[in-house]
């Protein structure tokens, strides 16, 4: 994140000159080109141009494919593996116009000519998300912490600029956008057309609460500093269509950035957005080599978007949830004001809430999944349930967050979903390399949860191969979790240990112990948390 300061680049400014061509002594040589690749040399005025992007681009397929190189230092490119199609190349580097979108047959040689873009502001058009981002300005030290309404204006929740910087890039507005593209950094016509506005922070407040999401944004919102905030995303819009540009300019891609081989397709439509994908057992690379992708959507909706990357062909299966009554993100997210593209219509309607895949060793692929209402709690989960992870901690909720999402399985083989009931929350999940398979969940509020895999597998029993543990801290120093501990509330009681609030975001199994697991909790500060289920878990479990 920038500083305050920021100094805008003018025209005739040598910080946006174009990187210079490589020398005549290191003119280029033929490129050979197969069958199934597209290449050739690029070259500017004053000759090669190296580490500029050669992108080919093609609709013929099952979905739109694009795949984007880098030129060497003598300006020569190569695309490779291109499926049999009609592909239009053009090419884009900092410096440079892009240049004329190109039909080239595949197996063909086609030499590029490029020429100087016309202005440092031209330029900064291509210049990735963050460098526009680092414009905004970061609130001075000297209003955290904040005095509310009536002081400085900053919520008196705001302790610290980190806080604020934290809210802003990791647990905030970032989460989904990526700010300082195009359709961030500027009010965009179909929003100016829902106006007049007053101000551009007005316009900023409207587009806030449009759509999808508006729940989610204005309440990041005020988190930050409502109308503080508001006019600082206000300036920021300004100075940037006053003609200010960002205070760096990034390089060419040089070295090893040159070897990418960029592969993209399309897989979904304007209406929905794939949070996650997989293609692979994280624990077995070589699991599922060319095989099919798997995303997940998330709140979008429940259909689950496949790619098979050889074929270049797109396909769909949809989620399942256990009662059909489960509420769908239609009814969960209400829209505060009418979308500039869509107007008041809840598009999004996925009742699984579907989220991050994961292959096991089998090639089934497992997903944290909504497959129930929130509040339809198992009676395995609470208080006179025979599970031991019930007694030491009954899941009852009384006066907490229900889970938000539980487990599901997809296998490819069968085409079948099965569907797996936990009594805590999930988000992410990952798999442990030991004989169990356990497969570890984030999501649980103030616990971990995990899957035996090698039970549920045999048994198909999802209440007797699951536990969950709180997170209990052996503060009287005995090395053992004792049956009493102290609540989260509760001052520290040297003879005893004491239980802590947490809700896991990330988390990892730890390589060659699978009794640990490390995970991640949001906020400021945030915290790593480190459990030890020990050899008779739950009972043994312990936190650091």
């Amino acid at each position: 994140m920038a500083a305050a300061a920021v100094v805008a680049l003018g025209a005739g400014c040598a910080a946006w000159a174009r990187q210079s061509p490589m020398a005549a002594n290191k003119a280029p040589g033929p490129v050979r080109v197969r069958a199934d690749e597209i290449g050739g040399v690029v070259t500017g005025t004053d000759g090669p141009e190296a580490g500029v992007w050669v992108i080919a681009e093609t609709s013929d397929l099952g979905t739109k494919l694009t795949k984007i190189v880098v030129t060497d230092d003598r300006g020569r490119y190569l695309i490779p593996q291109l499926p049999k199609a009609n592909y239009t190349v053009f090419v884009r580097g900092y410096g440079l116009a892009d240049s004329a979108k190109t039909a080239v047959r595949l197996g063909r040689s086609s030499n590029i000519v490029v020429r100087p873009i016309a202005s440092a502001h031209d330029d900064a058009q291509h210049y990735p998300a963050i460098y526009w981002y680092s414009m905004l300005k970061v609130p001075d030290a000297s209003l955290f912490p904040g005095t509310g309404p009536d002081g400085n204006g900053m919520p008196e929740a705001m302790k610290d600029q980190g806080q604020w910087l934290h809210l802003m890039k990791t647990d905030g507005c970032e989460n989904c956008h990526q700010l300082g593209n195009k359709a961030t950094r500027e009010i965009e016509p179909a929003l100016k057309a829902m106006g007049p506005f007053e101000s551009t922070a007005d316009a900023w407040f409207r587009r806030l609460q449009s759509g999808q999401g508006s729940t989610i944004m204005i309440r990041a919102l005020a988190q930050l500093d409502a109308g503080l905030m508001l006019r600082n995303l206000g300036d920021w819009t300004d100075r940037i269509a006053a003609g200010e540009l960002p205070f760096a300019r990034p390089q060419r891609p040089s070295g090893v950035e040159r070897n990418l081989v960029i592969t993209m397709w399309d897989w979904q439509d304007a209406r929905t957005y794939v949070h996650d994908e997989v293609t692979t057992d994280k624990r077995n690379p070589t699991l599922n080599a060319n095989g099919l992708v798997y995303g997940s959507p998330e709140e979008s909706t429940d259909r689950i978007p496949i790619l098979d990357p050889v074929k270049n062909r797109v396909s769909y299966i949809d989620a399942p949830v256990r009662d059909s009554k489960t509420t769908s993100a239609r009814d969960d997210r209400p829209i505060m004001a009418p979308s500039p593209y869509w107007g008041n219509e809840p598009y999004w309607d996925a009742k699984t809430n579907i989220h991050n895949p994961m292959f096991d060793e089998t090639g089934r692929v497992w997903y944290t999944s909504r497959i129930r209402n929130d509040n339809d709690v198992p009676a395995f989960c609470g208080p006179g349930s025979p599970l031991e992870s019930a007694k030491l901690f009954p899941m009852a909720y009384s006066g907490t967050p229900r889970p938000t999402r539980e487990a599901a399985v997809y296998d490819p083989r069968t085409r079948k979903f099965t569907l797996i009931d936990t009594c805590f929350g999930t988000h992410h999940l990952q798999f442990a390399a030991d004989r169990d398979n356990t497969l570890w969940f984030s999501g649980g509020q103030d616990v971990v949860g995990w899957l035996n895999r090698r039970v549920f597998d045999q048994t198909g029993d999802e209440a007797r191969s699951q536990m969950w543990t709180p997170f209990i801290l052996d503060t009287n120093g005995n090395g053992k979790r004792d049956e009493g501990y102290v609540e989260p509330e509760a001052p520290v009681d040297p003879t005893k240990d004491k239980r802590i609030h947490g809700q896991f975001y990330g988390l990892a199994p730890q390589p060659g112990n699978p009794r640990v697991v490390w995970g991640s909790v949001l906020g400021f500060p945030g915290q790593l948390i480190r459990v030890d289920i020990g050899d008779h878990p739950p009972a043994t479990a312990l936190a650091e």
